[in-house]
């Protein structure tokens, strides 16, 4: 029975319809930008799995430290001990962050990152005032993650719908610009009394259809939330670590969040980690003699060693003189790219934002994640060599930092014969 056909028997995949699924292509090596099946085909992964492989597939510099952290300390229990790659990891990290972050507080992948900076900014006012906040603001569209609390705060769609009814209430608010935004902040000024926190996904909605919003207006919601004490959120785990042309989208504002979210590129797409990280504001809340106002919150593998080295060693690469002017390559690439695209008549919008590039294809009213042109655009470009994982009728561009302008070259030319024959 071959890799596939066991597959198929054994596993259920994610966001994936089992019963009609096409069978899953067994890959067996990664190299840089380049993934190969067990027939020796080499694909170009432009979407860094899931956002996450920002320096390239078994990176030799992260598979050593990863190598030399397992012949140490595999894992150790985190509530009562602590060890060096933890610590060296937060020492690194909070400097690097916009604002005065002050404390890391570890988890295990996007969505748990999410849970926790909810139930700090929830128990914050539990613990310090008579008058409990509970609301959470959130946008129109957005997705942090499928747990629980992450769905709550993200869009009703296809992905919560059958849990509806058990997710908390939430405000949702548009999309910020210029004829929308003295709305917006008069809403939070309305609600002022009731909201705990204010979550977002800085500048870029990811899987919500990589939409995208300007700084300054965001800006001015955070300046709005913060004359009311509501605490806000940055979600930056998928554009954090280089993903909209600088190290943390929000190093374009202004006014700095309370809290931020981060995990996929932190460990280069190697291990599964998780960070929230805080000011300390927040974490003197949670100082008391009274044990009810402790955090009661944790998990098995909480700051894994291993996981914390490959993050290291990821930030060694993303921190090295080479990666800034990749990421400054890869974005005028794109915006060289998108400026030929524009005004084409298959397509509804391009956008694009540092190392991201999206084309919305027009499909009248139906832009739903389910669209059909879905899997016709995912089938044409893998039949090319290439990894697209569009959402809906929306591709996008997400690669690796490493990538080479001749492979991006490809991939510009093959959209182009895209849109000519589909």
């Amino acid at each position: 029975m071959s890799l596939s056909e066991s597959d198929q028997q054994l596993i259920w995949h994610p966001y994936t319809q089992m019963k009609d699924a096409l069978p899953n292509i067994p890959i067996v090596r990664g190299e840089g930008v380049y993934l190969f099946d067990e027939q020796g085909r080499k694909y170009i992964d432009a979407v860094s799995s899931w956002w996450v492989n920002i320096h390239g597939h078994a990176h030799p510099h992260i598979a050593e430290k990863v190598s030399e952290q397992l012949k140490t300390l595999e894992h150790v229990i985190f509530a009562g001990f602590t060890h060096e790659p933890a610590v060296r990891l937060a020492e690194r990290l909070l400097p690097l962050l916009p604002g005065e972050q002050a404390k890391v507080f570890y988890s295990d992948n996007g969505s748990t990152a999410v849970e926790v900076a909810l139930k700090m900014c929830l128990q914050y006012w539990a613990n310090t005032s008579k008058q409990v906040r509970t609301k959470i603001i959130a946008f129109k569209g957005a997705y942090h993650g499928d747990t629980f609390g992450a769905m709550s705060v993200s869009a009703r769609s296809i992905f919560t719908n059958p849990f509806n009814a058990l997710l908390f209430d939430v405000e949702f608010i548009d999309l910020p610009n210029e004829q929308n935004i003295e709305q917006l902040k008069a809403k939070i000024n309305y609600l002022s009394n009731e909201v705990a926190c204010f979550i977002f996904e800085p500048l870029v909605l990811g899987a919500g259809g990589m939409l995208m919003y300007e700084a300054k207006y965001l800006d001015e919601l955070i300046a709005a939330c913060q004359k009311h004490q509501i605490l806000t959120i940055a979600d930056e785990v998928m554009t954090g670590f280089g993903r909209t042309g600088q190290y943390f989208a929000t190093e374009e504002l202004q006014h700095r969040p309370d809290i931020f979210c981060l995990s996929k590129g932190l460990t280069g797409g190697t291990m599964p980690l998780g960070v929230t990280t805080c000011n300390q504001k927040i974490f003197d809340a949670f100082l008391s003699d009274d044990q009810l106002k402790t955090l009661y919150h944790g998990h098995s593998f909480t700051a894994n060693p291993v996981a914390c080295a490959s993050a290291l060693a990821s930030m060694d690469i993303l921190l090295s003189k080479e990666t800034l002017p990749n990421i400054q390559r890869i974005r005028s690439r794109h915006e060289a790219f998108a400026a030929q695209l524009e005004g084409h008549p298959k397509l509804r919008a391009v956008r694009q934002k540092g190392t991201i590039l999206v084309m919305e294809w027009e499909t009248g009213s139906d832009t739903s994640y389910l669209n059909g042109l879905r899997n016709r655009l995912y089938l044409y470009f893998l039949d090319k060599g290439i990894i697209l994982r569009p959402l809906g009728n929306i591709i996008y561009i997400l690669p690796p930092y490493i990538i080479s302008d001749a492979d991006l070259e490809y991939i510009y030319q093959t959209i182009t014969e895209a849109l000519a024959e589909i």
